[in-house]
């Protein structure tokens, strides 16, 4: 069972990721692979309003998707943006980032390569890991303009979609520990986060969500 105080505390968690971004057009979309094809379901919705058009999908595969995904999150992600309607020449997949900022880092890399000119991203994330990407992403890309998106879902909808609390809760502290401590490892750019999302947090790892989290000297993950 999930506490009352618990509850209230992801839902802190989860509306201070949220960046409140207005989706518009942008040069590129780069999609985050993960364990939640919710993610390419916005992506291709976002291709659909001509939001951009082309999408990058980066992501291998983890602890979390290695089962579910063994082609690979992004290739997986493709498939699914391709069912529901998205050309396959307006995706590129990147197959090896196996973390966010291999994301950010590959994803570059792959449209250097096919010399895309990108002055604007839409970066499509989980809802819960909106402002740990935008962070990661404004660290290793700063030339560009950012612009967060995300399945636009409450809380218990999310989870009742993934089918694990535990999962999304434990998946939401390590994201929230990350914005806390990859700043001064130089991983992202810092942000200001209130005492109320620490104090949040900080019961959250007393309920034991503590799966996701990371020694304070890990390399990033």
């Amino acid at each position: 069972m999930i506490s009352a105080q618990a509850w209230a505390d992801a839902q802190e968690l989860w509306d201070f990721q949220q960046m409140g971004h207005e989706p518009r057009p942008c040069s590129v979309a780069v999609g985050l692979g993960s364990h939640d094809l919710g993610v390419a379901d916005t992506t291709a919705d976002l291709y659909q309003r001509g939001m951009f058009p082309l999408v990058v999908f980066t992501g291998a595969t983890s602890r979390t998707t290695q089962e579910r995904m063994p082609r690979g999150e992004a290739e997986h992600y493709r498939e699914r943006a391709v069912e529901l309607g998205v050309p396959a020449g307006a995706i590129l997949v990147e197959p090896h980032a196996r973390n966010t900022g291999d994301n950010i880092r590959f994803s570059r890399a792959l449209l250097e390569e096919r010399r895309v000119p990108v002055s604007s991203v839409l970066l499509v994330s989980k809802p819960y890991e909106e402002r740990r990407s935008y962070a990661t992403a404004r660290k290793l890309w700063p030339d560009v303009e950012w612009v967060c998106a995300s399945t636009p879902v409450t809380l218990p909808e999310y989870v009742d979609s993934i089918g694990d609390v535990r999962l999304v809760l434990d998946m939401m502290v390590g994201a929230q520990q990350r914005l806390m401590i990859y700043p001064r490892q130089g991983f992202m750019i810092e942000q200001e986060i209130p005492d109320g999302i620490r104090a949040a947090f900080e019961r959250l790892c007393d309920c034991g969500f503590t799966s996701r989290l990371v020694p304070e000297t890990a390399d990033q993950a």
